[in-house]
């Protein structure tokens, strides 16, 4: 039988515990997934200044991250259609805990923590369906699979939470597809992606959908600043002789803004806008396929600048602007003043995303 004196010794131990942050994993301001010059790949902490404060390895190609709002875990999602994320202790590099996809699912590549840091949210293809949805995770029971919602439409990929709720934001991008099938778009005529808040009980708050001419531009990803002002980034799937906006904005209870550059401009994204980000009053999204970034003006929804860079994608606020990262190792803050390389990495291929820590 345990004794008091033994009792109140455990209490005050674990009282005493030191509770870690990222400042124990280096201080890194971004997360960013990479391919090495071996082949292999791995998990990046990266500050401001474009300096690796961790690598951590990985099994497979990883796509996005979802990091724990205060602790020093980081939750990286295999690229589509992955079926596990591993979750990862930064400051010793160690393994956690390992989701596997329900049989018949698959992940997307994002996934969000709830604002105390105790959920973890998933998106997820119930491809037999074609069902999009929304996998909760137990972090105080290690992970453990604890429900599931549905997203509100076919294909969620990025998911978000609306700041200072638990609101969850999912851009639902209206692509069927079934990995026995590869990569194959099965429903592109019938396509109907949206924009969802929904609570983390299930019920849908709000639903966005960007009118009958727009019903082809796949919602991908997702931005939001403090206020609670949401960006979407499309991907175009509808004939390649047309070029329409790829970025969008909306507020709850409001009507969406498409904002627009010159069709010139559109034509050279190529349909493809890759990742976005909200910084101050400016909005930027990145084309890898254009080799190109477009940055907006929220004060009048003008674009102010467009910046040259083959294979960019990663993009996150930065204090000055936007970090960027690109498929050739480099690294850049890019603003609507113009470009300022960071460092240039050629044994490193950064993935689709940099992912902003708190």
């Amino acid at each position: 039988m345990t004794s008091r004196r033994d009792f109140l010794k455990s209490i005050l131990a674990v009282s005493l515990t030191p509770t870690l942050s990222w400042a124990d994993a280096g201080s890194p301001s971004y997360l960013a997934a990479a391919k090495t010059q071996t082949g292999s790949f791995a998990l990046f902490g990266l500050d401001e200044a474009a300096n690796i404060r961790f690598s951590i390895p990985l099994p497979t190609r990883g796509h996005a991250a979802a990091a724990h709002p205060t602790r020093p875990e980081a939750v990286a999602f295999a690229r589509r259609p992955g079926t596990y994320a591993i979750v990862i202790d930064c400051s010793t590099g160690n393994q956690i805990a390992r989701l596997t996809a329900p049989e018949g699912r698959h992940f997307y590549g994002h996934g969000c923590f709830s604002s105390d840091g105790e959920t973890l949210f998933t998106t997820e293809n119930a491809y037999e369906t074609g069902d999009g949805m929304i996998g909760i995770w137990d972090r105080g029971a290690g992970y453990q699979r604890i429900g599931e919602i549905t997203s509100g439409g076919i294909g969620p990929h990025e998911i978000r939470r609306l700041p200072n709720t638990e609101t969850l934001v999912v851009a639902n991008g209206g692509i069927k597809t079934d990995p026995a099938m590869a990569r194959m778009k099965l429903n592109l005529d019938t396509m109907r992606p949206n924009l969802s808040y929904i609570s983390p009980d299930g019920a849908v708050i709000e639903q966005v959908t960007l009118g009958d001419e727009l019903a082809q531009n796949s919602i991908r990803h997702i931005a939001i600043n403090a206020d609670g002002l949401v960006g979407m980034a499309m991907q175009w799937q509808g004939p390649k002789t047309e070029t329409p906006p790829l970025l969008a904005l909306h507020r709850l209870g409001e009507n969406p803004a498409i904002l627009a550059a010159a069709p010139s401009e559109h034509r050279r994204l190529k349909g493809y806008a890759g990742s976005i980000a909200i910084s101050g009053d400016a909005i930027a999204i990145t084309s890898p396929r254009g080799g190109r970034a477009h940055i907006f003006d929220l004060g009048n929804n003008q674009i102010s600048r467009v910046i040259e860079q083959p294979d960019i994608c990663g993009l996150a606020a930065h204090k000055d602007g936007f970090f960027a990262t690109n498929g050739q190792g480099g690294m850049s803050i890019i603003s609507a003043e113009g470009q300022i390389d960071l460092a240039q990495m050629p044994d490193l291929a950064w993935d689709n995303h940099a992912v902003a820590i708190g």
